[in-house]
C-alpha cells in the first residue's frame, strides 16, 4: 500500500519560501506521477505541481509558474515542492497524490490520484 507523509509547511511571511517534502513509501509502479496539490478553505482542491517518474518531467498550474519548483529524488522516495515569493493566496492544506498510471493529461485531475497524503498546513501572513 502506497503511504504518502507530507511536511515542511508553518507560518511564514508574504514573499519568503518554503520547501514542502512528501515522503513515499509503495511506490512499485512502471511509471506514476507524483503531485502536489492545495485546497484553501471553502474552495476546490486544485493541483499546483506533478512529476512524471519516467524522465522527471514537471508541469506547474499556469497560476504558479515561475514562484513553484518541484524535484524528486526517487532513490529516496521523498519528492519536494519549493515555493518562493509566497502570497497570502498561497494559503492552503497542500497535499501530496500519487497517480499510479500516469498519463500527461492526467497531470491536475484529481480523480486520477489514487493515492494521498494527510497534508500539511501553509500560512502565509501579509
Amino acid at each position: 500500500e502506497v503511504q504518502l507523509v507530507e511536511s515542511g509547511g508553518g507560518l511564514v511571511q508574504a514573499g519568503g519560501s518554503l520547501r514542502l517534502s512528501c515522503a513515499a513509501s509503495g511506490l512499485t509502479f512502471d511509471d506514476y506521477a507524483v503531485g502536489w496539490f492545495r485546497q484553501a478553505p471553502g474552495k476546490e482542491r486544485e493541483g499546483v505541481a506533478c512529476l512524471s517518474s519516467s524522465d522527471d518531467s514537471t508541469y506547474y498550474r499556469e497560476s504558479v509558474k515561475g514562484r513553484f519548483t518541484m524535484s524528486g529524488d526517487k532513490f529516496k522516495n521523498t519528492f519536494y515542492l519549493r515555493i518562493d515569493s509566497l502570497k497570502p493566496e498561497d494559503t492552503a492544506v497542500y497535499y501530496c497524490a500519487v497517480d499510479p498510471v500516469w498519463r500527461s493529461w492526467h497531470a491536475f485531475m484529481v480523480a486520477e490520484y489514487d493515492y494521498w497524503g494527510r497534508g500539511t498546513q501553509v500560512t502565509v501572513s501579509s
